[in-house]
């Protein structure tokens, strides 16, 4: 079967720079990215979050059930996942990630019911609430998964999924999958702003700051795979995680989380992910490329993979986002000061 571009047909560019590697160029193994309708020029990508010092205060599953039901009004979003990770401060951070390939239905229902979950009025202390909104156009994110049969994320309010991709298994191919990295290196743009004080504060960072979600899935592994994965792959996943989120300052990282991905009954499952914020693509991909951390974690990745082979059960996937100035809003009601992109002033 022959392979297609990552890039959508509408989005590419025929003056775009030169691939990071030559046109004949076959991957190792099969990978894919979402597509998107002809009427979609713009996604929301929305994590609602609640944190709480006491994982089982009951005013941190209120909200969290304030925001169940608000998620379910008309204009909802398309697709939404609940995630649960526990903060470098030891708060339990319960997050609804949440999509909408219509901005204009997003306003809707903000305007109607989310507005409302983030009223300071409703927000108790102790129990913090806050929103990380991006609202990129289409050429301003990325997607790339280990099957097709499975979409994910923001995938999940996308049409269908690409056939076998080229551009993956080589550094440079997170760029060559950027269809606005065709023309602009994407430098960082404009300064980091910070509004509001007390219990309500607002974030904005500069132009092409850049956001990765990154996940793996075992669910459908067998025993031998998943008692391999959890023995080799995820211990260095979890240091390099763990090294982002105290020390990813250092390299650029404004903020990472990794994060279980929770059941309808917000009980633990066999998914996870890990959510960063970066200075800029650039910085993200000197990390990959080079920093001992990652290439463990990538080394320990690709000998899973040819350990197993097409027999691998193992699924993953990410997303990558470099969007402007004004295609991000971060909101924190009574969260503490290292709180997400707080972090980053």
């Amino acid at each position: 079967m022959g392979l297609e571009s990552s890039i959508a047909p509408k989005l590419r560019r025929p003056d775009r720079r030169p691939k990071h590697t030559p046109g004949s160029y076959q991957p190792p193994y099969p990978s894919f990215s979402a597509r998107f309708g002809d009427e979609v020029d713009a996604v929301v990508m929305a994590s609602f979050g609640v944190q709480s010092r006491d994982a089982d205060d009951p005013r941190a599953a209120a909200a969290l059930g304030e925001m169940r039901e608000a998620r379910s009004a008309h204009d909802g979003p398309g697709s939404v996942q609940r995630a649960r990770y526990i903060d470098a401060q030891g708060y339990t951070t319960t997050i609804d990630t949440a999509y909408w390939s219509d901005p204009r239905a997003f306003e809707r229902w903000f305007a109607s019911v989310g507005a409302a979950w983030l009223d300071p009025d409703r927000v108790e202390d102790g129990v913090g609430r806050f929103l990380e909104l991006v609202t990129p156009d289409l050429e301003r994110f990325e997607t790339i998964f280990s099957a097709s049969d499975r979409p994910e994320g923001v995938a999940e309010v996308g049409t269908e999924m690409s056939g076998m991709i080229e551009e993956h298994a080589y550094w440079g191919s997170m760029r060559d999958r950027l269809p606005l990295a065709q023309t602009d290196p994407l430098w960082p743009s404009g300064e980091l702003v910070v509004t509001g004080s007390g219990r309500v504060r607002d974030v904005r960072l500069h132009g092409n700051a850049c956001l990765i979600r990154s996940g793996q899935d075992i669910t459908d592994t067998g025993d031998r795979e998943r008692d391999l994965y959890l023995s080799t792959v995820e211990p260095p996943l979890r240091a390099g995680m763990d090294f982002l989120r105290d020390e990813g300052g250092s390299i650029g990282c404004y903020d990472n989380r990794f994060m279980v991905v929770l059941d309808e009954d917000d009980q633990p499952t066999d998914r996870t992910f890990g959510m960063s914020w970066w200075r800029d693509m650039a910085a993200l991909e000197d990390w990959a490329a080079s920093h001992l951390t990652h290439v463990e974690i990538f080394g320990a990745a690709m000998r899973h993979l040819s350990s197993f082979g097409p027999e691998t059960r193992l699924r993953l996937f990410h997303e990558v986002t470099v969007p402007t100035d004004v295609q991000q809003r971060f909101t924190y009601v009574g969260c503490h000061d290292e709180t997400g992109l707080l972090r980053a002033r």
